[in-house]
């Protein structure tokens, strides 16, 4: 076995532990459905997932500084199968919800292991790599949507919960094959001292936070709800409107690969200013898009300029943090990001039920996006913000 294979069992598992957390999205109606919640819950279930996400991975980069990364990706794809099966059993909203944050859980915790591991199977080629791994996670939420659709026609919405569950099982076995007799480096052996990272590469941290921690909270809040604001404000059907977050998903595919390529020649710094005005000004104009064609356009800009920021993000981290540092910080960007994006959800949920319109939720939030992007530009034109980590 050599790191080739180890690297194609780890996009098999990235598809799937994002599957995981993306699924709720086009589910939160047949869930409403079948267990009557309000939009609030609906918008609490979704965060439930994306802090389950969140929580684990500062803990997950302390493990790894006792634990091998490929023994702790492992372990993720155990606890995916075991809240698969969980959550395909769940009687109530309660249950339902545990079941949303232990699927996270095993998200949160494999991007933290696998990510710096693909770094170090490809540090002379981080962001290209790292922009391949980040399409077939990306296919997954591509896929989430027909995935749902077609559990539904078979079954309900049990169905796709344990068809998560069996093809996770094999996806481990899978990679437990492959890693078990492959060179894996061994650059994270110097990875030792978690406190230690932080308070060294604490600048570089803050600006990641910064900026995919609220591009993501309104990113998050807008693809849980896309079904329901569709249906909602622009006069969509419920399953054309699954299909047109499918079109968000997809474009986020080629997405990954181009930004990728792009974050391994660019200035990273300007270059993802750029890729937040982006988002912002697609986020905009979806809100005063009518008519299926101009959605379908404008969901294709959505998903494209919201998913080239994040292999952008882990370019810069990744492909600069020295090798002692690596996956301490990173895991306290990433766990740090993850809490303030994966409110988004409850945000829109909440200002909704309090009677504001989608529309109007949205537009604000792009307006503050455009506003943090200002600040930004400020504190790199005074020279603050970094271009790499310390080395």
């Amino acid at each position: 076995m050599d790191r080739r294979e180890v690297f194609g069992s780890l996009c098999s598992l990235v598809f799937l532990v994002n599957l995981g957390r993306v699924v709720f999205a086009p589910l939160l109606e047949p869930l409403r459905s079948a267990f009557g919640a309000s939009g609030t819950t609906l918008g609490l279930l979704a965060t439930l997932a994306w802090l389950g996400s969140a929580l684990p991975r500062v803990p997950t980069g302390y493990l790894l500084t006792r634990v091998p990364r490929q023994h702790v990706v492992l372990a993720t794809g155990g606890i995916l199968t075991a809240a698969a099966l969980f959550t395909a059993a769940a009687q109530s909203n309660p249950v339902l919800m545990v079941g949303a944050f232990l699927m996270g859980l095993a998200s949160g915790a494999y991007f933290i292991a696998a990510n710096p591991l693909v770094s170090e199977l490809y540090p002379d080629r981080v962001g290209r790599r790292l922009g391949i791994h980040g399409m077939a996670s990306q296919l997954a939420a591509a896929g989430a949507p027909l995935f749902v659709t077609a559990a539904l026609v078979v079954g309900d919405w049990r169905t796709t919960f344990q068809g998560i569950a069996i093809v996770a099982a094999l996806a481990t076995a899978g990679f437990f094959l492959a890693s078990r007799n492959a060179d894996l480096p061994k650059a994270g052996t110097a990875d030792r001292d978690l406190l230690a990272a932080v308070r060294h590469q604490y600048p570089i941290i803050l600006a990641g936070v910064a900026v995919l921690g609220f591009a993501g909270f309104v990113w998050n809040g807008l693809f849980n709800f896309y079904v329901t604001y569709l249906t909602t404000t622009k006069a969509v059907g419920e399953s054309m409107a699954r299909n047109l977050l499918t079109v968000v998903f997809a474009a986020g595919v080629p997405a990954f690969f181009v930004s990728g390529h792009l974050a391994d020649r660019l200035p990273l710094a300007p270059y993802l200013f750029a890729i937040l005005v982006g988002f912002s000004g697609a986020v905009l104009l979806l809100t005063i898009t009518s008519g299926l064609l101009a959605l379908a356009v404008v969901s294709a800009l959505v998903g494209y300029v919201i998913h080239g920021v994040f292999p952008a993000v882990d370019t810069l981290l990744l492909g600069s943090l020295p090798d002692r540092h690596r996956a301490s910080a990173y895991a306290t960007y990433s766990g740090s990001m993850m809490i303030v994006q994966a409110t988004g959800s409850s945000a829109v949920g909440a200002l909704t039920d309090a009677g504001f319109a989608f529309d109007l939720v949205f537009r604000a939030f792009a307006a503050a996006l455009l506003c943090l992007v200002v600040v930004l530009v400020a504190v790199h034109r005074l020279g603050w913000f970094p271009s790499a980590a310390r080395a």
